[in-house]
């Protein structure tokens, strides 16, 4: 029906000569929420299946030790660049729940059950949205590890000290494992974080897990369709993996950089975290070109959930861009 003036004067004139309603105010509010709903994304890579699980962040102060070979200064601008607070520095945790169609399979572990007492729920939520994405931890067959820092092995344990996958078999690289199991490397630890890190991976692994870990080499399919990639430099056995199926394809990178922001964009940068900071960074380079030479799509356990994007050259770094989220598996 065709709107005419006539007809809009006389609907106003109507309005106008109405009485006036008493106001009511509304009594529907629903209650504020305090929690976030489970995190946990899906997407497919051929026929294989994968689950990003997140384990939740943690935000702490920068400081001027945060990266090495940068000044606070030069972080904090880089910060503001991306659009995220000065002084404040977010790592995510993101482990991954991948279906082979075979296998029920698991990458890193997060930090574990204690981190999210510690925490206050910010971090160590893995095992919790891995239940709420709807797997039970007793079918998983095998635990992949990329390598041994608490934020992947920790979660390996649940909250009574026994294994939180009681029944799979844990695949660890056979250099991360020789080196941090190795007596002599750690008499000749510094003290503080690195003999932290010794010792938390002896509590671990030998809390009755030993007898179910298989070192792994590089270069060789660790499950169905995950091939193993050395990425050395963050520890020395570090290693990323390509996973493939039919003409799907995905590098899962571990932690060739943290947070994309500001480690993609300045790869030169050196984080404390980084055991051997020249060869981090030689090897970030070296697999950052391939990944963009290749177009590959990469899933970062350290990028803003839920990890999956692409990688393009940007000047003399690199900046990632966000995979848009899919309604759809």
């Amino acid at each position: 029906m065709e709107l005419t003036r006539r007809h809009a004067l006389a609907g106003a004139a109507g309005i106008a000569a109405a009485p006036l309603l008493p106001f009511t105010p509304a009594s529907a509010a629903a209650p504020v929420a305090d929690k976030q709903a489970p995190s946990f994304y899906r997407y497919k890579v051929g026929d294989i299946q994968v689950t990003v699980v997140s384990d939740g962040r943690n935000t702490f102060p920068l400081e001027d030790s945060f990266i090495t070979n940068a000044k606070k200064e030069e972080v904090n601008a880089a910060l503001e660049k991306a659009f995220l607070p000065r002084d404040v520095f977010t790592i995510y945790f993101a482990p991954l729940v991948i279906n082979t169609g075979g296998k029920l399979v698991v990458i890193d572990t997060g930090n574990g059950p204690v981190a999210k007492v510690n925490s206050k729920n910010a971090n160590g939520l893995f095992a919790e949205n891995m239940a709420a994405a709807g797997f039970n931890p007793k079918a998983v067959d095998t635990v992949v590890i990329s390598h041994f820092h608490t934020d992947h092995v920790n979660g390996l344990l649940a909250a009574d000290g026994t294994p939180a996958f009681p029944n799979a078999e844990v695949l660890v690289p056979a250099t991360e494992w020789k080196f941090w199991m190795d007596d002599g490397e750690m008499s000749r630890a510094p003290a503080g974080r690195m003999q932290g890190l010794f010792k938390n991976n002896r509590n671990i692994f030998e809390a009755g897990l030993k007898k179910k870990v298989t070192p792994y080499e590089w270069g060789k399919e660790v499950v169905p369709g995950l091939l193993a990639v050395e990425t050395v430099g963050h520890t020395p056995g570090h290693t990323s993996y390509v996973l493939s199926s039919g003409s799907g394809k995905v590098f899962i990178q571990s932690d060739v950089t943290n947070n994309p922001n500001p480690f993609a964009t300045n790869p030169g940068w050196h984080a404390f975290f980084d055991q051997d900071g020249d060869v981090a960074e030689k090897t970030r380079r070296r697999i950052y070109d391939m990944v963009v030479a290749e177009r590959l799509q990469v899933q970062g356990f350290h990028y803003p959930f839920p990890g999956l994007g692409n990688v393009v050259k940007d000047g003399s770094g690199y900046r990632v861009v966000p995979a848009p989220w899919n309604p759809t598996i």
